[in-house]
């Protein structure tokens, strides 16, 4: 066995219960054949990465045998210009058929999707880079190395594998039928190749997101759902920031997690080894802090951390926009927000139709304004009741008795902020398919904004406002508060309402910062992961992040799902 050979063994999964019979040789040697186009595979039915022995020590033979260097240095030839396939997909795009310009020789690098051998001396060979694909035409006769023979010719071709890494460099042209494609002036080199069997789809849910390697490389759409993210995240980026917001970026350790009520994650440093560091909840507070430090207009797009469940909608890490405005009401936010979410809708239409045709057109309405429902007002008139004073000793113990008046079944740890958040989620949410705004929340649901008596209600609320899109939430914002006093009154009560998932404190520092004068801000809060989602028309948070949630990047560490594309 070659030295190289016994190198690659190592890192691979083999599977030797089944012997390698003359059958098996032969439905080896029909992979290979170019008749079969290297793509017979049609799904992960039955699908691990274990391969066969003897295939990938065939593969790996084969290669050798062809005195190629198989794991070259990369270097770019000075001769031509080198494409990334888009661009040369765009800047040849105007070429008639049966064109080829005159302009300097092209170099495109890619993976082999496809090979067809038209001949013995001519091959057309598909490549995709970066989800965009150019087919290259080796005609034996036009490649300047042209002292190998056809034989020589076909044995090359027939190395390739679906899934290998190839430089091609060439003319330009445009095929009699119409397809844009690369003349090759050179053989196709090697620059890495594919040691398995490489399946044409995969379905199975689990499968996938256990083998994102392959997943992306087979799914246009789970390829171009992370594409989009990418630019919903720009687009977010270069709306603020054309408004005049500043970036910035915030602590995400820290003593106390603050900024949501919601359950941390703890850690230790060695630096400070007999306390507790918490991972942020929401980058709230800081960003409050720098407005306080005369930065009137700012923003931050990263990761938080909830230590709670997981589900089709839910992750422990997450990816959020927080920005903040002196200066401005509610009135304000939504105002901005109506703007950004319909430029957003008009956006990912316009990419789905032109660059990221796997994802279909976003069917929402961005008829402006959005709709409004009063929390309070509207829940009132759909259980035909009025709720307790909330801010009455028995307000929890009234609401209580609407959920047994109704047959609601009680949530789990059943406080006043989680009932009242159960009736929304049962009443009103629903109501919000098309954008939709809930404002006017009860006081105790938003600790950290103004709130003030509704002269409807009479009820203490907040100046908040949610906006659902298809049943769930997308944006909340609200008016800051502002008054140290109020504040500390505010936390206070939160800890009445303490419990394994709300760890509510008096955050003193905070509330000492808040001594200094802060100006009436705006602040703005939305999950870029269900935001994805929601505008890529997928149901599950899984397809909208590189690897998964926190259940499957955990199991990765375990060793991936084996993948077999079944013989």
């Amino acid at each position: 066995m070659s030295s190289l050979h016994q190198y690659l063994r190592p890192t691979l999964r083999f599977r030797a219960s089944r012997p390698c019979t003359a059958a098996a040789s032969a439905s080896y040697l029909r992979f290979y054949s170019i008749a079969q186009g290297l793509a017979s595979k049609e799904d992960d039915t039955n699908v691990t990465t274990e391969t066969s022995p003897s295939l990938n020590d065939r593969r790996t033979e084969a290669l050798q045998r062809s005195g190629q260097d198989l794991y070259p240095r990369f270097v770019p030839d000075a001769t031509a210009r080198t494409w990334r396939t888009s661009s040369f997909s765009n800047r040849f795009a105007s070429l008639v058929n049966g064109e080829t310009p005159d302009v300097p020789q092209a170099a495109l690098n890619g993976r082999v999707r496809s090979v067809r051998m038209s001949s013995s001396s001519l091959a057309f060979i598909d490549i995709v880079h970066d989800g965009c694909s150019v087919q290259g035409v080796c005609d034996l006769a036009r490649i300047s190395q042209n002292s190998i023979s056809s034989t020589e010719f076909r044995d090359l071709i027939r190395r390739m594998r679906k899934g290998d890494i190839y430089y091609m460099k060439g003319q330009p042209h445009r095929t009699k039928r119409g397809q844009l494609s690369l003349l090759l002036t050179e053989l196709p080199r090697l620059l890495s190749p594919c040691l398995h069997e490489m399946p044409t789809a995969l379905r199975d849910p689990e499968t996938r997101i256990r083998n994102r390697h392959v997943d992306f490389q087979v799914n246009d759409r789970a390829a171009q759902i992370l594409r989009l993210r990418s630019q919903i995240i720009t687009r977010i980026r270069e709306y603020l920031q054309a408004k005049g917001y500043l970036e910035v970026q915030t602590p995400i350790m820290a003593n106390l997690a603050g900024g949501a009520v919601a359950r941390p994650f703890q850690t230790h440093a060695v630096e400070f080894s007999d306390r507790h560091i918490e991972l942020r909840t929401a980058p709230e507070i800081w960003l409050k802090r720098l407005v306080l430090g005369g930065f009137e207009r700012i923003f931050e797009i990263g990761p938080c951390f909830r230590n709670e469940g997981i589900d089709k909608i839910h992750n422990p890490e997450f990816t959020t926009c927080e920005f903040y405005t002196a200066y401005a009401n509610l009135e304000y936010l939504t105002e901005v927000t109506e703007r950004l979410i319909s430029e957003l809708i008009t956006y990912t239409n316009q990419l789905s139709l032109l660059q990221l045709p796997s994802l279909s057109t976003c069917e929402i309405s961005i008829d402006k304004p959005f709709p409004r429902i009063d929390f309070i007002e509207d829940l009132q008139g759909l259980m035909n009741a009025e709720l307790p004073d909330l801010k009455s000793p028995d307000a929890e113990a009234g609401v209580i008795q609407m959920f047994h008046d109704n047959g609601i079944p009680l949530p789990e740890s059943a406080t006043l902020p989680r009932l009242l958040d159960r009736l929304a989620s049962k009443y009103l949410e629903p109501l919000c398919q098309k954008p939709t705004w809930i404002t006017h929340h009860p006081e105790c649901l938003a600790p950290l904004a103004k709130s003030f008596i509704d002269r409807g209600t009479k009820q203490r609320v907040s100046a908040r406002a949610e906006l659902f899109i298809g049943g769930k939430e997308v944006v909340n914002t609200y008016e800051e508060e502002n008054s140290p006093f109020e504040q500390r009154r505010k936390f206070e009560e939160q800890i009445k309402y303490r419990n394994d998932d709300n760890r509510a404190d008096i955050d003193e520092d905070y509330l000492e910062a808040l001594e200094w004068g802060l100006p009436p801000t705006g602040g703005w809060g939305c999950g870029i992961d269900r935001l994805v989602m929601l505008l890529s028309g997928t149901d599950r948070i899984n397809d909208v992040l590189p690897f998964g949630n926190l259940r499957n990047v955990v199991s990765l560490g375990k060793g991936g799902r084996d993948l077999v594309v079944s013989q």
